[in-house]
């Protein structure tokens, strides 16, 4: 039995060796059922939005969730202008605890997990409400999440037609080699409107930090579902508002969605779904074949507690991992400080 001052620690190196050897579609696939399985028990979860901290640059959050026998948390940020300084958007790490100690379980990275569990939930969530058949996405921002989300909504959904559009042609470029071979049939487009052509599923997938307009209202026709992943803080949105009144809205938590949310952009009573009640038949998804159906993506901490929930179980086979000595051990544990004498001692 491990000591329980000893926490299993998944660094970025052990994540990509993790993913890579279960397959990166199965893993999507996998955490897509893990989070569906705690929607489907959404009521036994500590829900509060992310405590957040904004500034002019960008935002850190701290996002807290517990059943009542694991907590989990997530440090994320997000920082548009990083890629400037050749950083990441988006950084994150995660730990996982047990209630009836507090001691962690798992401490490991999580901007690549965050990226796989975003697109796994964007997939999970076109599959309660897309259009029947739908096989064509449109992908309107093609930075670090976008190839998540186009092998996710392969694995899941069945899509098999990718359209791309970037407002930078690199970075089109960039994603198209790298999904070379996925199986997607890929096409480069100009422009957003091209993008969405033919498309049954339109993901938007930006970073600018401001109100955004990548899509208007003239560009959606009915019966389209829209994956609306960018934005995800005050100020930043996507969608332009009269799609959104056009459109069935789902959310993970109204509370955090209403501020970070394209939602922010309507009054605080505007009705909206949320998908827990879809997923566990409180509530309908799609209704109509001309139906718009919206979800509107931040992320939540259920998903995060989802995803260190399956990687502390994968890790009981699946040697990716290296042990971490996080936790003081004193002998006897009203004596902590009798720990540093003795450690003193053994230096001397």
């Amino acid at each position: 039995m491990q000591s329980l001052n000893i926490v299993p620690f998944v660094s970025v190196d052990n994540m990509m060796k993790l993913v890579l050897h279960l397959g990166i579609e199965r893993v999507m696939a996998d955490l897509a059922a893990c989070i569906e399985a705690d929607f489907r028990r959404w009521e036994s979860f500590d829900k509060t939005p992310r405590v957040a901290s904004h500034s002019a640059v960008g935002v850190i959050e701290l996002m807290p969730t517990s059943d009542g026998e694991m907590y989990g948390f997530k440090y994320v940020n997000g920082h548009p202008r990083n890629t400037r300084a050749g950083l990441q958007t988006v950084t994150a790490f995660g730990l996982l605890a047990e209630v009836e100690t507090g001691y962690p379980v798992l401490l490991t990275e999580m901007t690549i997990l965050t990226a796989l569990r975003t697109a796994a939930m964007s997939a999970l969530a076109a599959r309660h409400l897309a259009p029947a058949g739908a096989t064509t996405m449109a992908m309107i921002g093609n930075g670090a999440q976008a190839e998540f989300q186009a092998l996710a909504f392969r694995a899941i959904c069945g899509v098999t037609h990718l359209r791309l559009y970037d407002i930078d042609p690199a970075a089109t470029e960039k994603c198209a080699s790298n999904l070379a071979g996925s199986g997607l049939t890929l096409t480069r487009c100009r422009s957003a409107e091209e993008a969405i052509e033919g498309a049954g599923i339109i993901t938007t997938c930006t970073a600018d930090k401001h109100h955004a307009r990548v899509l208007t209202d003239n560009m959606v026709g009915a019966g389209v579902h829209i994956n609306a992943v960018g934005g995800d803080c005050p100020g930043k949105t996507e969608l332009h508002r009269d799609i959104l009144l056009r459109s069935s809205i789902f959310v993970e938590y109204p509370p955090q969605t209403r501020v970070e949310g394209e939602i922010q952009q309507l009054a605080p009573d505007h009705p909206v779904t949320e998908l827990w009640q879809v997923i566990t038949g409180q509530a309908q998804g799609r209704t109509g074949a001309r139906q718009i159906t919206l979800f509107d993506s931040v992320g939540f901490a259920i998903e995060d507690f989802s995803a260190l929930r399956y990687i502390h179980e994968r890790l009981k086979t699946l040697p990716f991992s290296e042990p971490l000595d996080m936790i003081a051990d004193p002998d006897d544990p009203r004596d902590l400080y009798g720990m540093l004498l003795r450690a003193k001692a053994k230096a001397a």
